[in-house]
């Protein structure tokens, strides 16, 4: 058997404190950090994730990664029916356990896989979740551009990719332009790092996606439209004129975008434009 010393083992009891260490037990378990697990422990946190998930008895949420199930009750009180996604099987046993009442009525489907095989069913769900963070660029690009896409994200997330999304320095990304491209991104609140347990290395920060749909990208081809960004994106710190080729300039200026402006300082609708004649780069 394998030794537990030096090793922290993580109560998935939300009443007993925070971090405590313990070599075993019932209900502790070793926090795998090859699954990003960061189990959340804060009650505040909690409630700005339910308030800004908009919550009906009609809903049907999707949960990623849901560990031992604390925004889980949350969850089953505030929507009609909520489907769990773990990979752990150690929590599985736990979670059935723990959920059992819900579980037997239906209102909770409990599911053992990789959140990135997993498809849903029909569309107009909500994605809600304390997500593993080196998940992150992986599910955004699945469910936004799956063909059953969520109606709305409301996902925890580091703090400092969540800034970059809603581009609170005015700076536009790659990142931010691809995510507007499909929802609405709202900065909801910061969540400091001591609200999980284990504590992560860095602050996270609630983001809420609203009015998800391919409506932006509507008459625009879509594999034009990301390898015109990614061909901006790539030279960022030059003029876009130059990142492009002196064969953009006609269209930046059919654009209305100055012939000095560099991809960050692009909107959305400027790229939209761009792509829509697509036959003048390769």
């Amino acid at each position: 058997m394998p030794s537990s010393r030096g090793k922290k083992y993580y109560s998935l009891d939300r009443n007993i404190t925070q971090g405590r260490e313990r070599a075993g037990g019932d209900n502790f378990f070793l926090a795998k950090k090859a699954l990003g697990q960061n189990w959340l422990r804060s009650n505040k946190a909690l409630r700005a994730i339910i308030k800004a998930a908009e919550l009906t008895p009609q809903d049907a949420v999707l949960e990623i990664g849901p560990g031992a199930g604390f925004l889980t009750a949350a969850l089953l009180q505030n929507a009609g029916r909520v489907i769990a996604v773990e990979k752990d099987t150690r929590l599985i046993a736990y979670l059935q356990e723990k959920f059992a009442p819900d579980i037997a009525s239906g209102k909770l489907e409990l599911i053992c896989g990789d959140i990135l095989k997993f498809e849903a069913k029909k569309a107009g769900y909500k994605l809600v979740s304390n997500i593993p963070y080196y998940l992150t660029g992986a599910i955004l690009k699945k469910f936004l551009t799956a063909e059953n896409q969520p109606q709305m994200m409301v996902l925890m997330l580091q703090k400092e990719v969540a800034e970059r999304i809603v581009a609170r320095d005015e700076k536009e990304s790659i990142l931010s332009i691809s995510i507007k491209a499909f929802g609405e991104p709202e900065y909801v609140e910061k969540v400091p790092a001591g609200a999980f347990s284990p504590p992560p290395k860095v602050d996270s920060a609630i983001l809420r996606l609203k009015n998800i749909s391919r409506e932006r990208l509507k008459n625009i081809d879509e594999v034009a439209f990301f390898t015109l960004l990614k061909k901006g994106f790539g030279q960022k710190r030059k003029m876009l004129k130059n990142a492009l080729g002196k064969q953009s300039v006609p269209l930046l200026t059919k654009c209305k975008i100055s012939l000095t402006a560099r991809a960050e300082e692009l909107s959305l609708d400027d790229w939209r434009c761009l792509t829509r004649n697509k036959s003048w780069f390769k």
